[in-house]
């Protein structure tokens, strides 16, 4: 079993998410803020070893005195991201352990993501160097011109729509991040393609939705609560039932 860092991600500015009250990891899902659904999944595997959540600059202070005594009791590690994405993958990186083996990189937007495929696509990162979760697309697909009128049909055959946890060896995605240069990836793959390095697609599921709209967490709870139970960080903790897990 290859050891494994978790690095969740949530330092993003919720600009769709439009809720003033939170930003969308600590908007509150099912008695629990929607990162910690996120970080248990992983956080609570014996194969991860290290599990390191990155906030904003502005969110940091407010993440610590919260959360603290559980992050504390987890051993769950803080860092502080940067304006872009890349720049927290990056933070999150140099925190990573010299002996981890497997690097999981997952948005703390996707609460709902399932241990078995987790489970998945360790294995193929492990086999491979580097996978991803991902869904085939399924809609037909246009390209919208001027004025948001169809310009083309677009053939969907081949094509998928990338998740997360992406996972690669400790070594590769420390290398793809020092090479980054100035050009913008869209995700972690994307500059582990730039290294000539073939990423193994694994087919998740529909339910691993990404919140990005205040209305997604109706969603989401339906999917939690009709989910069998995979985690227990959240029951084992002595302030499980305090407001700090809110």
């Amino acid at each position: 079993m290859p050891s494994v860092a978790a690095i969740i991600l949530a330092a993003g500015r919720s600009l769709r998410y439009a809720d003033k009250a939170y930003k969308k990891p600590f908007a509150p899902l099912a008695d629990r803020a929607v990162w910690l659904h996120s970080t248990q999944k992983f956080a609570d595997r014996d194969d991860v070893k290290q599990t390191i959540v990155v906030v904003s600059a502005d969110d940091d202070e407010f993440f610590r005195e919260k959360y603290g005594a559980n992050l504390a009791f987890s051993g769950i590690e803080v860092a502080v991201g940067g304006d872009e994405r890349s720049d927290s993958v990056a933070a999150a990186l140099a925190l990573v352990n010299e002996s981890i083996e497997l690097v999981a990189i997952h948005d703390a937007a996707r609460p709902c993501i399932e241990s078995a495929d987790i489970d998945h696509v360790v294995a193929a990162a492990d086999k491979h160097g580097a996978a991803i979760l991902a869904v085939p697309v399924a809609d037909t697909l246009k390209r919208a011109g001027k004025g948001n009128q169809i310009e083309a049909t677009v053939s969907r055959a081949g094509l998928w729509a990338a998740q997360t946890p992406q996972v690669f060896r400790r070594t590769l995605i420390i290398e793809a991040y020092a090479k980054r240069g100035a050009e913008p990836a869209t995700d972690d793959a994307e500059l582990v393609e730039r290294l000539g390095q073939k990423v193994q697609l694994v087919e998740g599921s529909a339910k691993n939705i990404k919140i990005t709209k205040r209305g997604d967490l109706k969603l989401a709870e339906q999917i939690l609560r009709t989910a069998a139970p995979t985690s227990t960080l959240g029951s084992k903790h002595p302030f499980a039932g305090d407001d700090l897990w809110r």
